[in-house]
């Protein structure tokens, strides 16, 4: 029997799933504090500096909102900010038939991943529009970036106990 496309293939309501329910931009800014200046050429290269972080709420049994919050700026000399921006791109997402003890970890590593390449175009155009070249962010290792949250918990949490 041919595979049901209103299920995508899967063959009863227990295979794994992961599905975007909404995508938003949440909050953004961007600044251009020196323009028209800033907008000159300059005789060095910018410094350019990210952070990325990702949160997450349950909503529901098995809903999430996700957001991947990125904040950047570019700078000379290590003072004359050419531009600078905060993005919150968020989603709402359904985990179903996913075992419990690997919930957080799609949470917080897939979902951001889905959500990332359309925070990293928003941040290119906003960049673009600002009068600069388009700031294409290279891709996040969201794996890393969970691992490192998890042992920063671990250390806090071990430092509270030896308290």
């Amino acid at each position: 029997m041919a595979d049901n496309p209103a299920n995508n293939g899967a063959q009863d309501g227990s295979m794994p799933a992961l599905n975007a329910l909404a995508q938003y931009c949440k909050d953004f800014s961007f600044e251009n504090p020196n323009a028209p200046r800033s907008l000159q050429p300059q005789a060095e290269g910018p410094q350019i500096s990210l952070q990325v972080n990702v949160n997450a709420k349950q909503l529901a049994e098995t809903d999430f909102e996700v957001d991947l919050t990125l904040e950047g700026k570019a700078e000379i000399g290590g003072k004359d900010v050419l531009f600078a921006f905060e993005l919150t791109y968020s989603g709402v997402f359904r985990v179903q038939n996913i075992p419990a003890d690997q919930i957080h970890p799609v949470v917080m590593i897939e979902c951001p991943r889905l959500l990332f390449p359309f925070a990293r175009q928003i941040v290119a155009d906003a960049v673009r529009n600002g009068g600069f070249p388009p700031l294409y962010i290279d891709p996040i290792d969201f794996v890393a970036l969970y691992r490192q949250r998890a042992a920063e918990m671990q250390q806090s949490s071990a430092g509270q106990t030896l308290s």
